[in-house]
C-alpha cells in the first residue's frame, strides 16, 4: 500500500516512519508517496527531502474557507493513489470535504492516553493536571475532534523529577514507536473495527 503523511512542524514522527521505511521495517507500505506540509517553514521538509521523498507545501490561504482549503487538499494528493494517510503532527483538524474522500483511511498520533487531554499542548496540559501516567495514541480520524477509534496506546509513567519537557520527550519517543506499528496493523488488514473498538487479527504480532 502506497501512503501518504501531513506534517506541520519539525517532523520527526514522519521521520521515525521513513527511517522504518527505509530498513524495511514497515511491513504492507510499498511507498510513502509524499510528505505534505501546510507550513512553507516546517523543518520536516528537509528531513523529508533527505529522505527522497517527494514534498508538497499547500498553506492555506487568508480568509479561505475551509471546504475550499479541504478541496485543493483532495486535488494535491488523490493523484498519488494512497491507500492511507499518516497525520504526524499536522496541525489542522480535517473536516467532512476532506474526510469523505479518505473515509477510513486516515490515522493521527496525539500525545495522550485518549479520550483525556484533547487538542492542543496534550502533554503541557496532562503534567499541569498532575497525572502520574500520560503516553500516546494512534486513532482514526473522523470528525470529532482526537476522537475517532483507537488503534495503538502507549502509557508513559511521569518520574517525580520529571519537567514539562523531558516528559514530553519520553512520550516523543513512544510515539516513534507507536505510530509505526500502527501503520503497519492498518497497511496489512490485520483489524476489524466493532463499534469503536479496533479488533486485531493476530495480537501476538504486535
Amino acid at each position: 500500500m502506497k501512503i501518504g503523511i501531513f506534517i506541520s512542524g519539525t517532523g520527526t514522527n514522519m521521520a521515525a516512519i521513513c527511517r522504518n521505511f527505509a530498513e524495511k521495517k514497515l511491513v504492507g507500505v510499498d511507498e510513502i508517496s509524499f510528505v505534505l506540509s501546510d507550513k512553507r517553514n516546517a523543518p520536516g521538509l528537509e528531513k523529508a527531502e533527505s529522505f527522497g521523498i517527494k514534498t508538497i507545501v499547500l498553506p492555506k490561504k487568508k480568509d479561505e474557507p475551509k471546504e475550499d482549503y479541504e478541496t485543493r487538499l483532495l486535488e494535491a494528493v488523490q493523484p498519488f493513489g494512497t491507500g492511507l494517510i499518516v497525520l504526524a503532527g499536522f496541525m489542522k483538524v480535517l473536516g467532512h470535504t476532506f474526510l469523505s474522500g479518505y473515509k477510513g483511511r486516515i490515522i493521527n498520533i496525539h500525545p495522550s492516553l485518549l479520550p483525556s487531554f484533547k487538542g492542543v499542548d496534550a502533554q503541557g496540559q496532562a503534567f499541569d493536571y498532575g497525572v502520574k501516567v500520560s503516553g500516546c495514541t494512534v486513532h482514526f480520524v473522523d470528525e470529532t475532534l482526537d476522537g475517532g477509534p483507537i488503534i495503538l496506546q502507549q502509557p508513559v509513567l511521569r518520574h517525580d523529577d520529571d519537567t514539562k519537557e523531558t516528559f514530553k520527550a519520553r512520550i516523543l519517543e513512544q510515539e516513534h514507536i507507536l505510530l509505526s506499528k500502527a501503520i503497519t496493523i492498518v497497511t496489512t488488514g490485520k483489524y476489524s473495527i466493532s463499534g469503536r473498538q479496533v479488533l486485531f487479527s493476530n495480537k501476538e504480532e504486535l
